[in-house]
């Protein structure tokens, strides 16, 4: 009897260590220099723009379906499995109705395989995270699966909306959910800030909308206050106040049937003639702490991986450093770590960024000198203890500059920027500089083009603020003038890349030669670009030039 009860309390005891176990959560950590693990921190409306196929339907049936994973039986269901796909489909929760907007997104992404693999690849090094984010906040797994609708997975994905990142996060929202927006960094495109700030967003919405999830996707996309207001106009009309039934734009009419179709695709890929493949249940990366500002090059050989693969994982980095304000982290593959933090102990901190001495010459600016070092005037100014914007010629800066070339940075801000500017387009390609007071749909119409095109080509929205003296790329249908008062000839494309556009109205005293002169062009050119006779200039006359901006001094 003593031995029947002396087991009896051994089970009972084994059972309870297995479910502390059992329920214990995941945290994730910080890795320091010194190998001292600390935990991290969450950090504190997103406008998607999906690619996706037409569907006005508006109709739901009664019927519904619940995509859960299948329960089993015996000590195999406490396995973890050792699929990460099998992991984020047990976690669904999601009531899926059948619905004719869900079954036309279906056929889409049953009719695109390729695009799956693709998306599916993007989001292998995100997607453990992810889960555990979602996990942690007892969130439905097919809210993991945002980002194929927002942004297909791409960390770099920007819409003409100005929403940017996998979770395509506008500005403003960004702001509001404590994600920095600077010259150095743009913590939407940060893989981890941005994952955890739209995960709290949703889950506030979730909150506002009594649990109910389809409306906490639509207010996702459409804003809390639009839903709202087309709930009150139901209530009014004596109608149901469910996603289905209310009148929405046709973008978060789509928008919500779309996820819903993802988790269907993906919760059972076998049934729709797709393929997915296994992903292995196990951390990809894990956060350094840096402490402060260091080279993405210099941090890029001490993990020792390329340069492009550190942008990959840290994305919200714009340029050549991190930001010096911080966040000072970065996300680094996870059997790369312990030789990253090692070398990082070991550095020298004065040797995490290169420095230069700048003799300050006459006519020099402080905000120039910046963007010459590609740094900012406030950096410079903490670096160098100025209280204002006033230097004095003969007088040294100290200024952090690149390790490597600019051009090894491949997903700076300015190296992305290129890449977009020199993707080979039809027409002929010419660069304008921003003057004062233009507007870019002044400059469209300037060369009779669309302002979503010019937008487009320059990777910029089209509600986006123009900077004195940016550099535009355009490409001018052959055969189809600008609008200008001295109209563009054929050849009027400048032949190198630093070349801009530019027109100068004529001055009473001026000659060809000496505007020849002044812009450091020739004089057939000017003739050439301006379609000009022998005659002579009247002033006032308006002249179109394309001058090379590394070789200008006025």
């Amino acid at each position: 009897m003593q031995k029947r009860a002396y087991n009896l309390i051994l089970l009972l005891a084994l059972a309870l260590t297995g479910c502390n176990t059992l329920n214990k959560p995941t945290e994730a950590t910080f890795v320091k220099a010194s190998h001292q693990p600390e935990s991290i921190q969450a950090s504190e409306s997103p406008i998607a723009k999906p690619t996706q196929p037409d569907t006005f339907e508006t109709e739901t049936s009664l019927e519904t379906e619940t995509l859960l994973a299948p329960e089993t039986e015996g000590v195999e269901s406490e396995r973890p499995s050792q699929d990460l796909m099998e992991r984020l489909r047990a976690g669904y929760q999601l009531t899926i109705p059948s619905n004719a907007r869900i079954d036309t997104q279906i056929k889409w992404f049953a009719s695109h395989q390729e695009y799956l693999t693709r998306v599916q690849e993007r989001a292998t090094p995100y997607l453990h995270f992810i889960v555990e984010e979602a996990e942690k906040r007892n969130m439905p797994t097919e809210l993991v699966l945002l980002p194929i609708v927002e942004s297909g997975f791409q960390p770099f994905a920007y819409s003409p909306g100005r929403a940017a990142g996998l979770w395509q996060f506008i500005p403003s929202t960004g702001k509001h959910f404590g994600l920095k927006q600077n010259w150095w960094y743009d913590g939407r495109r940060d893989v981890v800030a941005a994952t955890q700030a739209a995960l709290d967003y949703l889950s506030s919405l979730a909150q506002q909308f009594d649990g109910d999830w389809e409306l906490a996707l639509a207010s996702y996309n459409a804003g809390a206050g639009t839903v709202q207001r087309a709930i009150k106009r139901n209530i009014k009309q004596g109608k149901p106040t469910d996603y289905w039934s209310l009148s929405l734009p046709k973008e978060t009419m789509n928008y919500v049937p779309r996820l819903l179709a993802a988790a269907k695709v993906v919760g059972n890929p076998n049934q729709y003639g797709l393929t997915l493949s296994e992903i292995p249940n196990q951390p990809v990366f894990q956060q350094v702490d840096i402490e402060s500002q260091l080279d993405i090059a210099l941090a890029a050989d001490m993990a020792d991986i390329s340069i492009e693969e550190l942008y990959r994982f840290n994305p919200g980095f714009n340029r050549w450093a991190t930001a010096p304000e911080g966040p000072h982290r970065l996300i680094i593959p996870i059997e790369k770590t312990d030789n990253f933090t090692q070398a990082l102990a070991e550095l020298d901190p004065e040797k995490r960024l290169r420095w230069t001495r700048y003799k300050i010459r006459s006519g020099d600016s402080l905000g120039a000198i910046a963007r010459k070092h590609r740094t900012t005037t406030a950096l410079l100014q903490q670096i160098n203890k100025l209280k204002g914007n006033n230097i004095r010629a003969g007088k040294h800066l100290l200024i952090p500059v690149s390790t490597k070339q600019l051009d090894q940075y491949t997903h700076t801000a300015d190296a992305r920027l290129a890449r977009k500017q020199n993707t080979k387009r039809s027409g002929n390609r010419i660069t304008h500089q921003v003057q004062s007071g233009d507007t870019l749909w002044d400059i469209a119409r300037r060369y009779n083009v669309s302002h979503q095109a010019l937008a487009r080509w320059n990777g910029i929205s089209p509600r986006d603020t123009l900077r004195l003296g940016q550099t535009l790329v355009i490409w001018q249908p052959k055969g189809k003038p600008s609008n200008t008062i001295a109209q563009l000839s054929p050849f009027a494309a400048p032949p190198i890349n630093s070349r801009s556009s530019l027109r100068y109205q004529v001055r009473r005293g001026d000659s060809l030669a000496l505007i020849a002169q002044r812009f450091k062009v020739s004089v057939a050119d000017l003739r050439k670009w301006n379609t000009l006779d022998e005659g002579y200039l009247q002033p006032g006359q308006r002249l179109q030039l394309f001058v090379d901006v590394t070789e200008q001094t006025l």
